[in-house]
């Protein structure tokens, strides 16, 4: 079968089982479910008043928060609302005003990496950041962050914890960018109102030093889970090199992991633990990725196609490993691949 119809034949299958079609009506649940429990979590931090059981709170909220924004995710492939404006409104709220971070940065960057996966120079997800994802980056690393990126493997998780901040710094740095940008001071008013709400009521409300460490908790549960919950999907799977040309269907099943656990993965890891139907079928609502499964699994058997999906602890072994893999790069020298030709 030719590439071109390697895809097209599976997506008249899925489409044709009614896959692709909205279900507005498990999201109204899940955004009343959230809802209620942010309710909880709001109550509970007015009648606990001062004291240290308010960490508690704090990590519920960091939960909450990673399961907006897992909404959010949803919101922004268009699979919330019927029509794509409805979806931006609902994503951009979610995303900015709940969680925090500039919902126009999460689409830039989330549309390229859907585009080219794990394709060095294409996808913005394995581009060098506190933690680096190829070889080449890690012999490169230089002075103190080449001995942070030779122990990476040990320091990845413990470092997910400051992965919240990361995205907010992200987030302002790219709302305060150079030149034009479309939504820009929308949401930096959001931006600016949600944690003058936040802030203020933690600050007001508790001692300072308790303060903080709410804020801390919330943060480190919030990066942790995030972070976690991401990385599983690619992270350890084949890099693409940057002048290789796959098609569609290839590209997003060789590089996406799968993880095994039905409803409560599901749940837990807001359907990104589809990541392979995530990918091929970004607009499919949650509800209908179990579906594709099992078509997609079929599909990629008879096309003889590596089919990727593990349990969750088994997959994080695996990003673990690789991490660690790719870190210890950064002991050997780095050879420039220019000069490296002329030798």
């Amino acid at each position: 079968m030719d590439s071109a119809r390697t895809f097209s034949t599976i997506a008249k299958t899925v489409k044709d089982a009614g896959l692709l079609r909205r279900a507005q009506w498990f999201y109204a649940l899940l955004g009343g479910g959230l809802f209620l429990a942010l309710g909880g979590v709001i109550t509970g931090f007015v009648l606990l008043g001062d004291s240290w059981f308010q960490l508690l709170m704090a990590a519920a909220l960091g939960i909450i928060f990673t399961q907006y924004a897992f909404m959010a995710h949803e919101a922004a492939h268009r699979q919330v609302m019927a029509s794509g404006p409805s979806n931006d409104r609902v994503g951009r709220f979610l995303g900015v005003f709940v969680v925090g971070m500039s919902y126009s940065w999460w689409m830039n960057k989330h549309t390229r990496h859907h585009a080219n996966p794990n394709q060095i120079g294409r996808d913005p997800d394995i581009d060098p950041d506190v933690v680096v994802f190829l070889d080449d980056d890690a012999r490169a690393q230089r002075g103190f962050m080449r001995k942070v990126t030779a122990k990476q493997g040990w320091l990845f998780y413990p470092l997910l914890t400051f992965e919240g901040y990361n995205l907010h710094y992200h987030s302002l740095r790219w709302l305060f960018q150079k030149g034009k940008l479309e939504g820009r001071w929308l949401e930096l008013s959001l931006i600016a109102l949600r944690f003058a709400l936040y802030l203020g009521a933690i600050f007001a409300f508790l001692p300072l030093g308790m303060a903080f460490a709410f804020v801390g908790v919330q943060m480190a549960v919030f990066g942790f889970y995030m972070g976690s919950s991401f990385a599983v999907n690619h992270i350890g799977m084949p890099i693409i090199p940057a002048e290789a040309r796959l098609d569609f269907f290839r590209k997003q099943v060789l590089t996406s992991r799968n993880v095994s656990g039905g409803v409560w993965a599901n749940a837990l890891l807001g359907g990104l633990n589809y990541q392979v139907e995530h990918h091929l079928f970004p607009n499919m609502a949650r509800p209908y990725l179990a579906r594709a499964r099992k078509l997609v699994m079929e599909y990629s058997r008879q096309q003889d196609i590596p089919y990727t999906e593990m349990n969750l602890a088994r997959a994080h072994v695996h990003v673990a490993k690789y991490i660690n893999q790719v870190g210890l790069k950064a002991k050997e020298p780095f050879v420039c691949p220019v000069m490296a030709a002329y030798r």
